[in-house]
């Protein structure tokens, strides 16, 4: 699967997805999949993700606004050269949709803050009809 990359400000964002066919239930209108991120410091600065933005939206063009503290339950602290990786997952009621979010960043030297994009990524399934993305 070909991985979906931002960089903001130094920081790099990429992106795989993983079709969860054992943990879906089409006929029950579940669909579920994984999704791997690394984020890496390519800036000279130490930066911190303090809070995350998702915006989910399935095949009907429904979408859910996800908005809390950190990522996995921690708010990665990344030197320059430091990366920081986690698998997440989401549902959808449809066999495809994306997903598209933003780090609220901050630069603890500077109190600055900034937000890193999270590339735009499409969830597709084996049981969705030609491809939406």
């Amino acid at each position: 699967m070909k991985p979906y990359v931002a960089i903001t400000r130094g920081v790099r964002v990429t992106v795989r997805t993983f079709y969860l066919e054992d943990q879906s239930e089409p006929e029950e209108n579940r669909y579920v999949w994984a999704y791997k991120v690394e984020i890496v410091n390519e800036s000279e600065a130490t930066v911190q993700l303090l809070k995350r933005t998702w915006l989910i939206t399935d095949g009907q063009g429904r979408t859910l606004r996800v908005h809390g503290d950190g990522v996995v339950g921690e708010q990665p602290l990344l030197e320059p050269g430091e990366s920081f990786d986690y698998t997440s997952g989401t549902p959808l009621p449809t066999p495809s949709g994306f997903m598209r979010g933003t780090y609220h960043m901050a630069v603890p030297d500077t109190g600055e803050e900034f937000d890193a994009e999270v590339p735009a990524f499409s969830l597709d399934s084996p049981h969705q009809s030609g491809g939406l993305h």
